[in-house]
């Protein structure tokens, strides 16, 4: 049976991890800002933003989560977060509540945000994303925006953790100088979704801060 991680377990552990209290060496206790990926495709990076936002049902914290569109021009059909593209002088978080709204219906009202994961950035499309986490004060009533989204769903923090759930691959690609570096690529594998690339990297991370991973002795 998977563990039950509710929004106070959530909350303790960001208010931790801001104040520096986070385990030395963990995957996840990065300073906002940092980039997951130093090398990228392009040298002009395009800036996003996304929400990856909770809530508690049957004290359990469930994170939203979208299907992409295929009608979207780069990764269609893909889990991911809600989120986009930075408009012009535009603040990051605003952006990732901009898209919210825009993508699933949630008002940004709504939202309280609790913390940030580390940016990182997307081989294909040369986005530089910064992830903020936020949670709710109940079930959203949410509609997807059948333009961008085909499917809007939740998934409890304690099944992703889960035996046999996550999975880690190296994968290489050559970067603009010809070299062939190697990075992690990250995997969550539910009934009926596979949960991979960025998305996957984000909940790995945010799962590394609540459920820190025990240092070897």
């Amino acid at each position: 049976m998977a563990d039950r991680i509710g929004l106070d377990q959530v909350r303790s552990a960001f208010a931790a991890h801001r104040a520096g209290e986070g385990r030395a060496g963990g995957s996840a206790v990065v300073a906002p800002g940092a980039v997951d990926r130093v090398e990228l495709p392009s040298p002009d990076p395009r800036p996003a933003a996304v929400l990856c936002v909770m809530f508690e049902e049957l004290d359990q914290a469930r994170v939203v989560l979208t299907r992409r569109s295929a009608r979207l021009r780069s990764h269609t059909g893909e889990v991911s977060f809600p989120g986009g593209r930075l408009e012009p002088g535009e603040p990051a978080l605003d952006a990732a509540l901009r898209e919210a709204r825009e993508e699933i219906g949630l008002e940004p009202s709504e939202v309280e945000v609790i913390g940030e994961l580390r940016d990182l950035s997307t081989w294909s499309s040369r986005a530089v994303i910064r992830p903020f986490v936020g949670v709710l004060p109940g079930r959203p009533v949410l509609v997807a925006n059948a333009d961008e989204v085909d499917r809007v769903f939740t998934v409890a923090l304690g099944d992703l953790m889960a035996p046999g759930v996550y999975h880690e691959e190296r994968w290489d690609a050559p970067d603009r100088d010809g070299r062939v570096p190697g990075w992690s690529v990250h995997f969550f594998e539910l009934r009926g979704e596979t949960i991979w690339g960025a998305t996957a990297r984000m909940l790995r991370d945010l799962l590394d801060i609540v459920v820190p991973p025990v240092a070897p002795t």
